[in-house]
């Protein structure tokens, strides 16, 4: 992006609707770095994105789609016809195929691979040997390989044909004969060296790689920590497969928050903006569906005390306090464990600790919030029993919800199913259905007995 120049989103949607601003609009997203084209056209209706998108050179067009949430760049696709379709992907290189390659018509995709050579086929093949969440699979060939037996002078010489362009091309990959990886040497580690220098002499064996078969999420985070702006990536001989850059590693993490906390709203975080009405009506319908079964549990619940209700109206007004209370409480431990499991920090040897600490934390929050809401009630309606009601059965809440709020996610997790998008749906029916049930429980033992 230009120096000093803000992205206005604002102005640049506004532009887009303007046909007499196209081309100062078309300056103004060549200036950007591709994930801000990419943000700036997502925030377009769909119709203005496609014509927005059309007037940006190739390279940019390329580019910004690589950025561009799934389903955005979907959209996009489903506009264009079968030419431009097909002359969008003669520029296309392996490693924008592979990162575009699901959202495009199997014969765009067939007439892209026959365009490709025999090394680009491999290179293909074997990024598709692993799995979307794997680190093999998005590997990028964009980096310098040198020889263990080159010396220092062929090093050097290599940096220099690539001078312009710089992006983590700071250091160099070496290999052996048969393509293994052997170690890093960063470009300060030859100042001053000899030219006649073997170049073995300076390779940092030490630096940390990443496998193939790691998760993407996992290896973001080695790259991530390690100090270096890229890592060599290996398969499980030991082989370069490509690198993973800090840029591409801080994308993945960023995208990896974003998806956690759309999943907490049973939301894909690949969603377009302005997808259509009814995809985005058929994705949301799923989740509105599994609620309404927990919110007719929860009901059923209060349905079997109806007696109870009729005849005390004070527990139907104060019903809501229990459930709240109970929702809230399992939602902080909830999400303090989804992260911990995310960040790797809760092992199975933790389990134990954590829940204590939760049940502790449950018990002095029950206690406390406990009296105050009895002693709110009592001089709301006048009725100490009624107050000793809802204390005890916030209580009882506060602690459940703190137990499911560190078994559930690890539950899930278990099951391989993403705690982040169905815990909260599960912790919300646990707590409404003990919290109700405690409450009018107690409240027909004590009231009606």
């Amino acid at each position: 992006m230009a120096e000093n120049q803000p992205l206005d989103i604002e102005e640049i949607v506004r532009d887009s609707f303007d046909e007499n601003e196209a081309e100062q609009l078309t300056d103004k997203l060549s200036q950007l770095e591709p994930e801000e084209i990419a943000i700036a056209l997502e925030a377009m209706p769909v119709e203005q994105r496609v014509a927005t998108w059309l007037t940006l050179h190739s390279d940019d067009q390329i580019a910004a789609l690589t950025y561009m949430r799934v389903d955005a760049r979907d959209n996009v696709f489903k506009q264009l016809d079968e030419a431009q379709l097909r002359s969008l992907v003669e520029e296309m290189d392996v490693d924008d195929l592979i990162e575009l390659l699901d959202e495009l018509p199997q014969r765009i995709y067939d007439y892209a691979c026959s365009r490709l050579d025999a090394s680009q086929r491999r290179w293909l093949d074997t990024a598709l040997g692993y799995d979307e969440d794997q680190c093999g699979r998005y590997a990028d060939h964009d980096m310098l390989i040198i020889n263990k037996n080159a010396k220092v002078r062929d090093a050097i010489r290599l940096f220099r044909q690539l001078a312009d362009d710089a992006e983590y091309h700071d250091a160099l990959f070496v290999v052996d004969r048969t393509g293994r990886y052997v170690g890093l040497v960063h470009a300060t580690q030859l100042l001053g060296l000899g030219s006649h220098l073997p170049i073995e002499t300076v390779i940092d064996k030490d630096a940390p790689l990443v496998e193939g078969e790691m998760e993407l999420d996992q290896g973001s985070d080695i790259v991530s920590r390690s100090g270096y702006t890229a890592l060599a990536v290996v398969d499980a001989e030991g082989k370069l497969l490509g690198r993973l850059s800090i840029g591409e590693a801080l994308e993945n993490v960023r995208r990896s928050l974003e998806s956690q906390f759309m999943h907490t709203a049973g939301l894909d975080e690949e969603e377009d903006l302005f997808a259509p009405v009814v995809d985005s009506a058929k994705r949301r319908a799923l989740w509105l569906g599994i609620n309404l079964l927990t919110a007719f549990l929860a009901a059923w619940t209060i349905g079997l005390f109806e007696a109870t209700l009729q005849q005390v109206v004070a527990l139907a007004v104060l019903m809501p306090i229990v459930a709240s209370m109970g929702g809230i409480a399992g939602s902080q431990t909830l999400t303090l464990i989804i992260r911990g499991l995310a960040l790797e920090q809760i092992t199975p040897k933790t389990y134990l600790t954590l829940l204590r600490k939760e049940l502790g934390v449950g018990a002095i929050n029950g206690v406390l919030w406990a009296l105050v809401i009895a002693v709110t009630t009592y001089f709301w309606f006048g009725d100490w029993v009624i107050g000793g009601i809802i204390g005890m059965a916030i209580i009882i809440n506060i602690v459940v919800a703190a137990i499911a709020g560190v078994l559930i996610p690890i539950w899930l997790e278990k099951l391989d199913i993403d705690p982040a998008l169905s815990g909260s749906v599960i912790l919300t029916t646990v707590t409404d259905v003990i919290g109700f049930f405690a409450f009018l429980g107690l409240g027909s033992l004590f009231l009606l007995a």
